[in-house]
């Protein structure tokens, strides 16, 4: 048994109709209504980690530099407030459904001079408790499965305005407890190396003679290798993203602050194609879509334009987050934002609010997920902690 999770992320960007739907508007028309998610492994890495961008509608691409920069863009380490900071973050995770799966996260950052900072990260994701039985349905044990990736980050001021950085991660998924499939094969922890890339641009910008500032920022992440959970077997992809998102910071009076932020996603991840008929070996032929390439930089840059409905199709692969911040004396806070997915691509939709509080060098957040789809949706009522230290803030 090879576990598979759905997730998508999605960004807005000008693509290409393929040519057979454009021969068949009928089968785009039905094609377009129909669930059609993305598919990857190891989707806890697309999970928002901390309290501050959970209660943001899960965004962080270009907010102000914090200490938990390193899932959203590393690159803003460049420019963080500070000398050092570590952060803690849990999250328990789908409590609608089971009350066992857990989300950690731990983060710290170090800068060495005024241009250069380095980074790391521990996430780990506890899948709670797992009864395994065989093909007779006779019980043959108990497990915890789990995932967890380790980062390590280099960010770099190229500019007075602008930073980039690269991150390194190992990711291990161990979620099968050994055993063997039905075949005989024997079921292995799958394990992936990936790398983020990331870029961040802030700039003074007043308005109507109040300080303000203007940021946007772009990371692509988890590019990385395919995962297997058994010797010989087709690997998986895992979520391999592209985030683009701008900031807008203004100073009301010496006092008070808002800040509000957009992120746009999009998984570089190809689309599943849509077949009806399969070839003389058993294999199903493609019908509207594209085959998946054998190349990992090919599949990145296909995943742009091979949805089987086309263009309109690539526009609903778009998770889209919008946030709100306000600061009372860089004291305290109140966020609030928004999440949107199409509902073909999982359909994920719901409201975050949280608080936070700064105290010298500690700080702690937390946030509130409010579903727009009632009590019934998986991640109603997902709740978000974070503790941190920053040291030596200017």
């Amino acid at each position: 048994m090879i576990l598979r999770r759905l997730t998508v992320n999605l960004f807005c960007l000008f693509g290409l109709v393929s040519f057979a739907v454009a021969q068949n508007p009928t089968i785009t028309n039905t094609l377009l209504g129909t669930l059609n998610a993305i598919q990857t492994t190891v989707p806890f890495l697309t999970i928002a980690p901390d309290s501050r961008a959970g209660a943001m509608g899960d965004l962080g691409v270009a907010t102000s530099p914090d200490v938990n920069s390193q899932h959203w863009n590393a690159a803003k380490y460049a420019f963080v407030n500070g000398q050092f900071g570590v952060s803690l973050s849990y999250t328990p995770w789908l409590r609608n459904i089971v009350n066992d799966i857990n989300l950690g996260y731990l983060t710290a950052y170090y800068r060495f001079d005024e241009k250069q900072v380095v980074s790391g990260s521990l996430k780990y994701f506890s899948l709670g408790e797992v009864i395994f039985r065989d093909m007779e349905g006779v019980l043959v044990g108990n497990y915890n499965p789990n995932e967890f990736s380790v980062d390590a980050g280099y960010s770099r001021l190229f500019s007075d305005y602008f930073s980039g950085a690269l991150t390194l991660r190992f990711i291990r998924s161990d979620i099968t407890g050994g055993g063997a499939s039905a075949e005989g094969q024997p079921y292995n922890a799958g394990y992936s190396f990936a790398a983020d890339l990331g870029f961040y641009y802030q700039h003074p910008l007043d308005l109507a003679k109040h300080n303000g500032e203007i940021a946007w920022g772009v990371n692509m992440s988890n590019l990385g290798t395919k995962i297997s959970y058994t010797e010989g077997s087709d690997k998986q992809f895992i979520p391999a993203n592209l985030r683009v998102g701008a900031r807008y910071s203004l100073d009301i009076d010496d006092y008070n602050s808002i800040t509000a932020s957009i992120d746009l996603n999009k998984l570089m991840v190809p689309t599943p194609f849509y077949s009806d008929s399969v070839d003389a070996s058993g294999n199903q032929v493609v019908t509207y879509g594209m085959a998946t390439p054998s190349s990992l930089p090919m599949s990145w840059i296909q995943s742009f334009y091979d949805a089987p409905a086309g263009f309109k199709e690539e526009m609903r692969e778009i998770m889209f987050s919008a946030g709100l911040e306000y600061w009372y004396r860089k004291q305290f806070a109140i966020r609030a934002g928004y999440f949107h997915e199409s509902e073909t691509k999982g359909n994920r939709k719901y409201f975050a609010t949280g608080i936070g509080m700064k105290l010298n060098v500690f700080f702690i957040d937390f946030s509130y997920l409010i579903s727009t789809s009632g009590r019934s949706n998986p991640l109603a009522n997902t709740m978000r902690f974070t503790l941190g230290l920053n040291f030596n803030e200017l």
